[in-house]
């Protein structure tokens, strides 16, 4: 079962966007997917998935300056998800890779 976790950091100054997104992507289970929304870039957050095991997509948004989509790496069930969402949008930014069959 697919789930959209949407976290609006629009409002929030640095480092809460970056504190709260990676404890959020934590939490993911599979199949579920953190949608953040943003008004900057967060260009610090990128390094920390990485490193973290999670695959993202950073896109501009319709519902903020950029909205990114957070999955843990290999969830073939949330990347299939994300995909047709991101795909709407144009993407700036991506780290993925292959996702098991």
């Amino acid at each position: 079962m697919v789930r959209e976790h949407l976290f609006d950091a629009v409002d929030m100054e640095p480092p809460e966007p970056l504190v709260c997104a990676l404890e959020l992507a934590e939490d993911l289970g599979k199949g579920d997917y953190l949608r953040m929304l943003h008004r900057r870039e967060p260009c610090l957050l990128y390094d920390n998935l990485k490193q973290r095991g999670f695959s993202f997509i950073t896109c501009s948004g319709n519902d903020a300056a950029y909205e990114i989509f957070i999955w843990r790496e290999g969830d073939a069930e949330a990347q299939s998800a994300v995909q047709p969402l991101a795909d709407k949008l144009v993407i700036k930014f991506t780290c993925m890779k292959p996702s098991d069959p």
